[in-house]
């Protein structure tokens, strides 16, 4: 025979389940929100250059110097009412090299360039791509949410595949 157990036992574990299993969703939805939030932060700085063109000054760059962190060239504008500069300052990547060209869009205030149409637009959105990824994980492992983490993950990838081709 099996002893009784008490009926404040009984009521205790499935209450207590629950609470451990709903602050398991919301830290690790907040910890996925958050990851995704600071992707789109970190995207946003060079983003906004390349989307909102308008009234910014928009031209080419013959890179001509690089540096450890950085290219430079002559700036020839295209946009109406830009000015051509001697040096426009572009940060080096894996994309950028001496001698070639490059569509440009210049931040206010400054000699500070990025690059702009489909590659400028893609490589802005990278640390995008990187956070669907860390946040597909997330989702799997955390909130057991296998559908959702694969279209957060296959959307990183998508991203992160795009960029890559067109830089």
């Amino acid at each position: 025979m099996i002893p009784a157990m008490p009926a404040h036992a009984l009521s205790s574990r499935p209450a207590s389940a629950a609470v451990l299993r709903f602050g398991r969703l919301v830290v690790m939805g907040a910890v996925a929100v958050l990851i995704l939030v600071a992707g789109v932060w970190a995207s946003w700085g060079t983003a906004q250059h390349v989307m909102l063109t308008k009234g910014r000054e928009r031209g080419t760059v013959d890179v001509t110097r690089c540096g450890a962190d950085t290219c430079w060239g002559r700036f020839a504008p295209v946009s109406a009412g830009s000015q051509p500069r001697s040096k426009v300052v572009l940060e080096r990547s894996v994309a950028v090299e001496r001698g070639r060209t490059y569509t440009v869009v210049l931040k206010p205030g400054g000699a500070e360039a990025v690059r702009s149409g489909p590659a400028g637009v893609l490589y802005a959105w990278v640390p995008l791509g990187g956070a669907l990824l860390l946040a597909s994980v997330v989702v799997a492992g955390g909130l057991l949410r296998t559908r959702a983490a694969w279209v957060l993950g296959l959307s990183g990838v998508a991203l992160l595949t795009a960029a890559f081709v067109t830089v």
